[in-house]
């Protein structure tokens, strides 16, 4: 009878059993990333440097470059297992972020998320958003030092729980590591190494998807790409408009040299897309095949390349805007000699251009403008203004 009874214990505990092991089958299957499939990916038109990829339950798969994985864990969601060392787990909400990228901040103001940074690398004096300036000067964003030194201190008791950071941080590796250290993640973004200007602009899609803010970042990149299409109907549609006038972009270093932007590189993208001409090919200046997108070349080559140039544009943004053509000259007395010097055909751009992403439709308008020749009946451009 005892017997009997045991094995009717038993046959009842058997389905117990069973639906407990089941129960932590599935638990393990469920927080094993390994054994998760993707259900879609991010669409994007112009960025090469950044992809997403969708999983279930609103995590999302982040490969920034050729080697960078990041995984955004949702909130109240766990960190799966069977993950890489090597990827960095980035949970939502995102917020108290350190920004040392600060090519990313204007695409953060787009989104109307300036609330979810609180610290740069940036000085204020070397910001040209107003609302950053506003946010730094009433103490809603911190200046921490700078991007190779920051104040360790300061971003840990800010409960930071993202930094950003530029590509220059894999100049000091160490400061990178410090802040992983103290369990900060990093991400890397990769924007300035997007070729097509609208490229750089999609990355507010990565940050939407960071902040929550899908839909803006979708809304404000069509709203952008629109104005870059009506331009570029307009020089396909017109052979008058689509003068191919030369242009080139440069500055001058105090050592005498030229700097210059690299063929294919975002700027002279934008100037052919507004119907211009960059004046530089690869093959004239012997473009090492490196990650920069400026090179340095003697003033006796950008003379031979550039005299006959149509328009030169001074990008101030290493040593400060120009306003007139004497400023310019001072600095090298052999642009006398060039063509658009003597048609009065120099501009110079504003200390906002690299900072505000957002505007980068209205760049190429600008430069539209210029090569069109309305800008010679214009007052105002929006970036670029002229040498008297």
């Amino acid at each position: 009878m005892k017997q009997q009874k045991q094995i009717l214990f038993l046959l009842l505990l058997c389905p117990i059993l069973l639906t407990a092991c089941t129960a932590s089958r599935l638990t393990t299957t469920e927080t094993d990333w390994t054994s998760r499939s993707p259900i879609g990916s991010m669409e994007l038109q112009y960025a090469e440097q950044f992809t997403v990829t969708y999983y279930p339950d609103d995590y999302a798969w982040i490969t920034i470059g050729e080697e960078q994985q990041c995984l955004l864990v949702p909130e109240n969601q766990p960190v799966p297992e069977g993950l890489d060392d090597s990827v960095t787990i980035i949970q939502q909400p995102v917020s108290h972020l350190y920004l040392a990228a600060s090519s990313c901040m204007d695409l953060l103001d787009g989104l109307g998320a300036l609330d979810s940074v609180r610290m740069t690398s940036t000085k204020i004096e070397d910001w040209s958003l107003p609302a950053v300036q506003q946010a730094m000067e009433e103490n809603e964003i911190l200046y921490v030092g700078k991007y190779s030194t920051p104040d360790y201190e300061t971003i840990l008791s800010e409960n930071c729980n993202l930094a950003i950071e530029s590509t220059m941080i894999y100049h000091r590796p160490e400061t990178k590591e410090q802040l992983e250290t103290l369990g900060i993640p990093v991400m890397v973004e990769q924007s300035s190494y997007e070729s097509h200007p609208l490229g750089r602009l999609e990355w507010i899609k990565l940050y939407g998807l960071l902040l929550d803010k899908e839909e803006e970042a979708e809304a404000l990149f069509q709203e952008q790409s629109a104005k870059l299409e009506h331009i570029q109907t307009d020089t396909e549609a017109d052979t008058n408009t689509n003068t191919k006038k030369t242009v080139a972009f440069f500055y001058l270093s105090t050592n005498g040299a030229v700097n210059v932007r690299k063929p294919g590189d975002y700027i002279s993208k934008m100037i052919e897309l507004a119907g211009g001409k960059y004046i530089f090919s690869a093959s004239d200046l012997h473009v090492e095949e490196n990650a920069l997108s400026t090179m340095n070349i003697q003033m006796e080559t950008f003379y031979a390349l550039a005299k006959d140039a149509d328009y030169l544009i001074y990008n101030s943004t290493v040593d400060g805007e120009l306003d007139t053509m004497e400023q310019l000259l001072q600095k090298n007395a052999l642009l006398h000699d060039f063509k658009a010097v003597r048609n009065g055909d120099v501009w110079c751009t504003e200390k906002n251009m690299f900072q505000q992403t957002t505007g980068t439709a209205d760049m190429i308008a600008d430069l539209h403008k210029i090569v069109t020749g309305e800008a010679d009946t214009e007052t105002q451009l929006t970036f670029l203004h002229r040498l008297n």
